[in-house]
């Protein structure tokens, strides 16, 4: 069963965003397997990022390795992320 996953990290600004995606691009961690959709929204200093994964074990993995990255950029989650079971899933 696919899984929504919502992050709500505290003063989350586009500069962070794109480095910590940066570093993953570079440690080969992105796009990571099993992140089946990922969006970023907000304003300039409050994102907040929604993604569907196909199953929480490759959630899980990929968050050994993006957890570490979030710490060094400075981000910060105030609450842990939202995680929700999708009992339906339609691509039009």
């Amino acid at each position: 069963m696919s899984t929504l996953v919502r992050f709500t990290p505290s003063s989350w600004t586009a500069e962070k965003y794109d480095e910590v995606k940066r570093r993953l691009n570079e440690a080969g961690h992105w796009p990571p397997d099993g992140l089946e959709y990922h969006v970023c929204f907000g304003t300039a200093g409050d994102l907040k990022v929604s993604e569907i994964w196909a199953s929480n074990a490759q959630l899980e993995a990929f968050g050994a390795h993006l957890g570490p990255i979030l710490e060094e950029v400075g981000v910060t989650q105030t609450s842990p992320p939202e995680l929700l079971d999708i009992c339906n899933q339609e691509r039009f």
